[in-house]
């Protein structure tokens, strides 16, 4: 249960700013679509910097559970000073800084859990479940409280993080493992983690990780963007469905995981995003809202079958000593390079398929949703083809 808050906390601070950052610089600031991806981009950047340095600290030198404490307060007056800037530079950078403080603790609240649990494989899943109802609990109040266009969200993911930085200092003690052993360059450049890629299964798999990441941002990006433009009422509340249907996934990974390969897992998420970026492409706030909503629900496969099942693989192929520093490694790979460049092509993409005339506006969203869901079914493809694992996710109990 310790474990549980913990997600349920940090995913709160995430959910309560990220889902509707890009309605917030679009509408509210009136930033262009370039300009919007590229501030939504400074998560994907500072994933790419910062998880190797905290792995190197929370492997070797500090506590994961103080290292944590000490981001999330840091971070919780990056989210104050947010509110307090609205130019496109004045954005950015505060963005990015607080980006580079919040982003570590995805792979540290990972690493945490399971160095706790005794069986990655069936415990993992339900704790990371909490996760997501931290985030349906904090996208329900944003879409009650109407904040999807207000920097007022800013301000309630600062409280959540100050509460979760006071919470970690009572998280079980987590030492790190590599106290005492020499710290070289790799080392701090994370490059320790690269030697899980001399197995070519696992290479295929990161290389795979990356291009998915790309069409995914897409929706990360822009969804709550388009709902709002077409006129589906409370939006981000709507989108909260996603991680109710993302619970009932979760809740059957465990027995998932003891019955179907990590390939055929990986294969079933990717052609579910196809799947949900040909129903956005079709769907309406009339007749066609049924699109919406099953587009919305595939978000429990979307992401479970592949984050989660990525972040146990990576687990389970890491040795003990690098378990932190491989976390951080996926995360660099999917949340950061991945999703960087997933984020400009979304913002390119977007301007690409805008139209203006005189001061009116318009976006051919069909275009854009189809040209995502062509890019994941083209990762679909790479993996069923390339990726040659027969491995599963193994229920083993660690001693």
């Amino acid at each position: 249960m310790r474990l549980s808050l913990m997600m349920f906390l940090n995913y709160v601070v995430w959910g309560a700013w990220y889902v509707t950052l890009d309605t917030y610089l679009t509408a509210t600031l009136k930033f262009t679509g370039t300009q919007a991806s590229a501030v939504f981009a400074t998560t994907a950047l500072a994933s790419m910097v910062s998880p190797f340095f905290i792995g190197l600290i929370a492997d070797r030198f500090f506590s994961t559970e103080r290292v944590l404490a000490a981001l999330h307060l840091i971070g919780a007056v990056f989210l104050y000073l947010v509110t307090r800037v609205t130019s496109f530079g004045g954005v950015y950078l505060v963005m990015l800084a607080y980006c580079l403080c919040f982003f570590p603790t995805i792979a540290l609240t990972n690493a945490l859990a399971l160095r706790q649990v005794k069986n990655a494989g069936a415990e993992f899943p339900l704790i990371r479940v909490f996760a997501t109802i931290g985030w349906i609990v904090i996208g329900l109040a944003i879409g009650w409280l109407k904040l999807e266009t207000s920097s007022h969200m800013f301000l309630l993911a600062a409280v959540a993080s100050l509460a979760m930085s006071a919470y970690s200092l009572t998280l079980p003690h987590t030492p790190p493992l590599g106290k005492g052993q020499p710290v070289t360059i790799g080392t701090i450049l994370g490059l320790d983690a690269l030697i899980m890629l001399k197995r070519r299964a696992y290479l295929v798999f990161i290389v795979a990780s990356i291009l998915a990441c790309i069409p995914l941002t897409f929706y990360f990006t822009f969804t709550n963007t388009y709902l709002n433009e077409v006129g589906v009422v409370n939006a981000a509340g709507k989108m909260t469905l996603g991680q109710v249907a993302e619970v009932g996934a979760m809740l059957l990974m465990p027995f998932i995981f003891r019955r179907v390969t990590v390939k055929a897992i990986l294969v079933a998420g990717l052609m579910a995003w196809s799947l949900r970026y040909g129903l956005l492409a079709y769907g309406n706030p009339g007749a066609g809202m049924w699109m919406f909503y099953v587009a919305i629900l595939l978000h429990g496969i979307c992401f479970d079958f592949f984050f989660m099942t990525g972040q146990l693989y990576t687990d389970q192929e890491a040795p003990a000593q690098l378990r932190g520093t491989a976390q951080g490694f996926l995360t660099f790979v999917t949340y950061g390079v991945g999703m960087f460049i997933g984020s400009h092509l979304s913002g390119v993409a977007v301007d690409f398929f805008t139209s203006t005339s005189g001061a009116t506006v318009t976006r051919n969203w069909t275009g854009f949703w189809l040209s995502s869901s062509a890019g994941a079914f083209a990762i679909l493809l790479v993996v069923a083809v390339f990726f040659q694992s027969k491995s599963k996710i193994v229920n083993k109990v660690s001693p």
